[in-house]
């Protein structure tokens, strides 16, 4: 099925509508941003900052979730601006937001409104709690949906406070996630009837997705789920393993007494290693903390990229525990040009991620700068807006277009 380009309004901002919208256009989407001055994205506000750069210019938080989209600066505190706002969407192919229900509508841009200006519109709205129901109106981010969800109770380890998941759950895997195949089927929708569609993610529902498990054992009676640390039911030894160097680790999981045998010969069989009841799953589930405590002294001499190497060898699933340049400097990311360089007008040469994946057409699409603020504003307002340039200058003035 040969499908059309896609034009998106932005409206998202922050992470998780954001990430959403970044996808698309590494898709080959053009995605228009819409900010202001006034109000701008939290996100450009946000660190880590490129030193010396412009404020709102500088954030690489804002650069990693908006490369390659356009940006336009539209004063929505002014009905003209709303206006301008409501004629783009007609041109554009999908409008998206993350507001919490009500505010696309007070600026005359809800859905309702948006498809009699452009019936065949696919609409993306993610309010924290729906639209719809007593907590509609209830506002909040990603470290609120966690903790509402139950995420943050069963983050941690056991006796301890919780600690959460970063932003990480929910902000930038479930919740766009989520709404991107929303969108795709959608967009694969109308491309087969020409009917365009409404499509609401209630962001904490979306997130009581990972709790799939534990609601359900606790439907069926069972206890409520302990925080587990980093160990997983039915693997053991399983957890993160302490190796040379300052705060390097290396996570590796027991899952069978296969493997049990195979850690053994990768550590040249020392006599800890030998009790009888732990050649059984469930010897060294009785005995997890002691063979915990043993296996970080044995783990503590090995560099954690070659000791995860060598368990792989034995069929052990296992893996560095990477840091941000571990990543960065990946054999594996770099043989496929994963991070590539760009050139920011503010930033200078910064590094920048493409998609993972290739273009059945055009192979790797090359990876392309964030935006400005307002850096396409005047752009916008001629080809697709049809503005002169005096009318472009007039609203410049009046901080209508700002």
């Amino acid at each position: 099925m040969s499908l059309p380009p896609l034009r998106i309004l932005d409206f998202c901002w922050v992470g998780a509508g954001a990430f959403v919208t970044r996808i698309l256009s590494d898709l080959g989407a053009e995605v228009i941003k819409v900010e202001s001055h006034s109000h701008p994205d939290n996100l450009r506000l946000s660190g880590p900052h490129k030193q010396g750069a412009k404020p709102l210019e500088g954030s690489g938080y804002f650069a990693s979730r908006n490369n390659g989209k356009k940006s336009i600066a539209l004063n929505m505190r002014r009905l003209e601006a709303r206006a301008l706002a409501l004629r783009l969407a007609a041109r554009c192919s999908i409008v998206t937001n993350n507001f919490r229900p009500g505010v696309m509508e007070k600026w005359g841009l809800g859905y309702e409104q948006v498809a009699a200006v452009n019936p065949p519109v696919i609409y993306l709205a993610m309010p924290m709690q729906g639209s719809r129901g007593p907590h509609r109106d209830f506002i909040g981010f990603g470290s609120t949906i966690a903790a509402l969800s139950g995420l943050v109770e069963t983050s941690g380890v056991p006796g301890r406070s919780p600690i959460g998941t970063g932003t990480h759950y929910p902000d930038h895997v479930p919740n766009p996630g989520h709404a991107l195949v929303g969108l795709l089927a959608a967009i694969f929708h109308r491309a087969r009837t020409g009917e365009g569609q409404y499509v609401e993610l209630a962001q904490l529902e979306s997130t009581v997705n990972l709790q799939g498990p534990g609601i359900l054992a606790a439907s069926a009676g069972a206890p409520a789920p302990r925080r587990p640390g980093n160990r997983r039911a039915g693997a053991a030894p399983c957890g993160i393993y302490p190796c040379k160097g300052e705060d390097r680790w290396c996570a590796i999981e027991i899952r069978d007494d296969r493997e049990w045998q195979g850690i053994k010969r990768v550590f040249g069989d020392p006599p800890w290693m030998q009790p009888p009841e732990w050649e059984s799953m469930s010897g060294r589930l009785a005995a997890a903390d002691e063979i915990d405590s043993r296996l970080a002294n044995e783990t503590r001499r090995w560099d954690a990229q070659a000791l995860a190497a060598r368990l792989q060898q034995e069929g052990i699933a296992a893996a560095r525990v990477a840091t941000s340049r571990d990543v960065a400097e990946d054999e594996q990311l770099a043989a496929r040009r994963y991070w590539q360089w760009v050139e920011h007008a503010e930033m200078g040469s910064i590094l920048a991620n493409v998609p993972p994946f290739l273009s059945v057409t055009e192979g790797r699409r090359p990876a392309r700068p964030p935006p400005l603020l307002g850096e396409h504003t005047l752009e916008v307002a001629r080809e697709l807006l049809d503005l002169g340039e005096a009318e472009c200058r007039r609203l410049v003035a009046e901080e209508i277009l700002w």
